[in-house]
């Protein structure tokens, strides 16, 4: 396996210390990456350009923390991470939502604090608008499957929702037209999809 990280990322360090517990560190090669500069490399295998990003010894790239640590948590026999059922199982994930969410925040503070005075809001957004336009190519070369919903294809279809939302002059869909459909096809198999849409 192959990891992408930089030594400064609470979510790498909550990467490595999973892997630790589940016995896996030594199968884990870690390679440097600085994904604020999209090097070619990680875009490769995460269009993102976030870290961490796990390459599995499939060749399978697995990004985003809760992910890669639920994928660690599959392998070997010592005692899982995640709790299987009931109780336990949701006050851990409640617990790694609001660590996530703390270490976003943390992340987000520190980035803003850091930000070169020459580098203005409008390099910001478009740095940001970037991540979305690889995520969309991503998601065009491989859309999900249309079927029974899952957590994977809720997430999705609520992220091209708040495309159209806040971006609609961006028009996804006219470069993207696979997604396009897959979206339709969602939103009509479920009815709440067009049920929250935001108010305008």
């Amino acid at each position: 396996m192959k990891l992408f990280y930089s030594p400064t990322s609470p979510f790498v360090r909550k990467v490595v210390i999973a892997a630790e517990i589940r016995g896996l560190l030594s199968q884990i090669e870690r390679l440097s990456s600085n994904p604020h500069v999209s090097p070619p490399d990680l875009l490769s295998v995460n269009p993102l350009s976030k870290i961490p990003c796990l390459v599995t010894g499939d060749g399978v790239s697995l990004f985003d923390s809760p992910l890669i640590c639920e994928y660690l948590d599959s392998l070997g026999d010592a005692p899982p991470l995640f709790p299987d059922h009931g109780g336990p199982r949701w006050i851990a994930l409640k617990q790694q939502a609001l660590g996530d969410g703390m270490m976003d925040a943390a992340v987000l503070a520190r980035m803003e604090s850091v930000r070169p005075e020459e580098e203005t809001r409008a390099q910001v957004i478009l740095r940001q608008k970037a991540v979305v336009t690889r995520g969309l190519a991503a998601l065009e070369e491989s859309p999900p499957e249309i079927g029974h919903p899952t957590i994977g294809t809720v997430t999705v279809a609520c992220a091209l929702g708040y495309l159209d939302f806040r971006f609609a002059a961006d028009d996804w869909r006219a470069g993207h037209p696979r997604l396009a459909h897959w979206l339709e096809a969602f939103a009509a198999a479920v009815p709440s999809f067009a049920e929250t849409v935001p108010p305008a």
